[in-house]
């Protein structure tokens, strides 16, 4: 239904449902999610059956739950960079609701979007390079050692399976995740496109707060 990147090295956008929601999620993030309404629900049903993607974006202006009205739609406003997200697990303890979980893959940018009539939001995307794979500089590992604890304390079944601690991705995205910084600067922790400038950053703010 949705046939995302079926050439993963095109680099021509592709149609790729979006779910613009009040979160920030990275590559590698676990992401759960509660679906009831009926687009999200249509969309789930699409992904699952052809084990596609769809896309997570940070809204910024709007409802994440709103009525399928012209005005909701010209009140909707989301970040052209985004995650692409799998679903790994579901469960409907209910008739009409949905639980997931979700893990966020790779970014993607939005070139153009429409709604369709249910109200979903349909992005013709392109999908961004990952950012240069970095072993975790020796200056960062009290960050690393940092993230364990609060991986630790949150439990483990928030984050995927394997840890990277020693990856500068992996650790400077899970701490952007993680820790308690407004939206926008978490959507600019995701935009950046180089994982030492993350880190230096992150460290930047953990040192004001005390925490290193």
């Amino acid at each position: 239904m949705f046939p995302f990147l079926r050439g993963a090295s095109s680099r021509e956008p592709s149609v790729l449902p979006l779910f613009p929601l009040k979160t920030v999620l990275f590559p590698g993030g676990v992401l759960p999610l509660k679906v009831f309404e009926q687009r999200y629900i249509t969309m789930t049903k699409a992904c699952l059956k052809d084990d596609s993607p769809f896309g997570v974006c940070l809204l910024t202006q709007g409802d994440e739950v709103v009525a399928n009205t012209a005005a909701a739609r010209a009140g909707l406003a989301f970040t052209p960079i985004g995650t692409l997200t799998r679903i790994t697990a579901w469960d409907m303890p209910q008739l009409g609701i949905l639980h997931l979980r979700t893990e966020g893959v790779t970014r993607f940018q939005v070139q153009t979007h429409t709604i369709a009539e249910d109200g979903l939001v349909v992005g013709q995307v392109t999908p961004l390079a990952p950012e240069p794979a970095l072993a975790l500089p020796d200056a960062f590992k009290p960050l690393a050692n940092l993230l364990e604890l609060l991986i630790n304390r949150v439990g483990k079944e928030n984050f995927p399976a394997e840890l990277a601690l020693t990856d500068a991705s992996w650790v400077s995205y899970r701490l952007a995740e993680i820790l308690p910084l407004p939206l926008p600067i978490k959507q600019s922790m995701l935009e950046i496109n180089d994982s030492e400038v993350r880190l230096k950053v992150l460290a930047q703010f953990l040192k004001q707060q005390g925490l290193i």
